[in-house]
């Protein structure tokens, strides 16, 4: 009776958390005729109950579902002092409360202390899939591959799934920013220095950015068909460079200088099948058009705090920050036309975006949202 007393109690708290964040993502949507975001589930990292909803309204489909981690794909999630991941279905197949430093990917994750004698690296199920003993380094999990890299920030280790150590390569600087895609890998460094190694860990690319009077990469990525880099670099003046592959190396196929930067990493990355980059600027979301040669400055109210990387069905979703507690996601449609602003209040954050679903969390709720066209 007591555990069904509690469950109850935990359920009416979800019930006004869901109020609360059905309002402010729901409630202000000005949204085109063609695309409406209609909710689907909330659900609580607390106590696990579910709320539903069919065609805006909410509708009792039992409590938590029967089959957590088995209806649709799973997708990882950092919020507040939780990770894990959760279905499409609204159901988790992995909720933990953080007890030390937590690396997370569609298809690992590892939590580790500040100093960690061995890693364990998992799967979303809970299942252990390698132990690394003595890592020297802290790990991380990025287009399927499992790396670390050392205390000092300067040195890349492969692993296999297993755990082996296949490879490590050591840089002249400390590393900070590494993508991943079509088989290479791209880091950024505080020097100011760009490398593209192979899945062999073989430098097949270097460039130096310069242009700026401190150098430094504060964000890199590698389009998906590994064929373009984008890269921020330097400070005072900050610049964006977009490289294209050239034979067996890459040109700068454009370049601008940003009148402000920042010194901390920023957001950027490959959106729409390649089509655009997408990255932050001071006061704005900067959208470069591959194509068409041009960047667009879209004036935006806060710094940017979460980006949807997708941009599929010309849409692009962000979430700004315009205090501590003072939220606000962002609908963009391709190239400038903000067609929504909905604010919430949240001390953390979540987003992310699977085909015609938006996930977002807030506080300790994350709600689910269909991409529906009318």
């Amino acid at each position: 009776m007591v555990n069904e007393a509690n469950d109850k109690k935990k359920y009416h708290v979800l019930i006004g958390c869901s109020v609360v964040v059905v309002y402010f993502f729901v409630a202000v949507r000005p949204i085109p005729v063609e695309t409406v975001l209609t909710p689907q589930w909330l659900i609580s990292l607390e106590s696990e109950y579910p709320l539903y909803f069919e065609d805006g309204n909410r509708t009792d489909r039992g409590d938590r579902p029967e089959t957590q981690g088995n209806e649709g794909p799973l997708l990882p999630f950092t919020l507040g002092d939780h990770f894990g991941y959760f279905n499409t279905g609204g159901g988790f197949a992995l909720n933990r409360k953080v007890r030390g430093k937590v690396s997370i990917s569609e298809n690992f994750w590892a939590e580790y202390d500040a100093v960690p004698r061995s890693i364990e690296i998992r799967d979303p199920q809970n299942a252990v899939l390698a132990e690394i003993s003595e890592p020297l380094g802290y790990p991380f999990f990025i287009d399927n591959q499992v790396f670390l890299i050392n205390e000092e920030q300067n040195s890349l280790t492969a692993l296999d799934n297993q755990g082996n150590r296949l490879w490590t390569y050591d840089f002249a600087a400390p590393v900070t920013d590494i993508d991943a895609a079509a088989g290479l890998i791209l880091v950024g460094s505080l020097d100011g220095v760009v490398e593209l190694l192979d899945l062999s860990g073989k430098r097949v690319f270097v460039f130096e950015s310069g242009g700026s009077r401190y150098s430094a990469i504060y964000g890199c990525r590698i389009s998906r068909d590994g064929s373009k880099l984008a890269i921020i670099s330097g400070f005072d003046d900050q610049r964006f460079l977009l490289m294209e592959r050239l034979g067996d190396s890459y040109k700068v196929a454009y370049h601008e200088f940003l009148s402000d930067g920042f010194r901390r990493p920023v957001h950027i990355a490959f959106i729409d099948n390649d089509r655009w980059v997408v990255f932050e600027s001071e006061g704005s979301l900067a959208l470069y058009n591959i194509g068409a040669r041009n960047s667009i400055k879209l004036p935006l109210e806060g710094n940017i705090i979460a980006l949807d990387s997708s941009g599929t069905d010309n849409l692009i979703f962000i979430i700004t920050s315009l205090s501590e507690r003072k939220k606000q996601l962002v609908e963009i449609r391709l190239p400038q036309d903000i067609i929504m602003k909905a604010p919430f209040s949240s001390e953390n954050i979540f987003l992310t975006r699977q085909e015609q679903g938006l996930y977002i969390g807030g506080g300790s709720t994350i709600a689910s949202f269909a991409l529906n066209k009318r």
